[in-house]
């Protein structure tokens, strides 16, 4: 997820008035949802101004939603930055180890400081790194999947320390 100021302050139902396709139910939810196709994103508009890109696979496909939805925003007559600074807030992404892992006893392995494993309430085990401040969700499958990065060197780093813990305990 990236955010941006678009615009000191926003008329909400004016704009969904204005924007076919958009939802917006303050009852709800406090921000308007436009989805966009190409690419596949979804932007979060606040009354502040404030928007959030989600679901872009990179940082050049949310900077394309951002560019397109200005546009769109500015055809419309409601004037925003065409060209906003972008943070990225969270990104997400999903690993392969390789191989099958007994949750169970990986937990037991690890102990509890960084760990929480409940498979009634979860099927994942949930592993929370320090430095970075990142949870990687480990699954029998092997599969992880690694969210609060900031930028891809967090999700380097953390692929590669979860590895090397997994070597470490015996289960790589």
């Amino acid at each position: 997820m990236a955010s941006t100021q678009f615009a000191k302050e926003l008329d909400l139902s004016t704009v969904a008035e204005k924007l076919t396709g958009s939802e917006y139910d303050p009852d709800i939810f406090p921000g308007l949802i436009y989805r966009l196709s190409d690419p596949k994103t979804a932007i979060l508009l606040f009354r502040s101004g404030k928007a959030n890109c989600t679901g872009g696979k990179s940082l050049e496909e949310v900077r394309r939603a951002i560019r397109r939805f200005a546009i769109i925003l500015n055809k419309l007559g409601i004037p925003v930055d065409s060209d906003p600074e972008i943070i990225v807030q969270n990104m997400v992404a999903v690993y392969d180890i390789g191989c099958a892992l007994n949750l169970a006893n990986l937990a037991m392995s690890l102990g509890l400081k960084d760990i929480e494993y409940e498979p009634e309430q979860f099927p994942g085990l949930v592993y929370r790194l320090r430095d970075p401040n990142v949870v990687c969700l480990l699954f029998g499958s092997g599969k992880m999947v690694i969210t609060g990065a900031k930028n891809d060197m967090d999700i380097g780093w953390t692929v590669d320390k979860v590895v090397q813990v997994l070597r470490q305990t015996g289960f790589l």
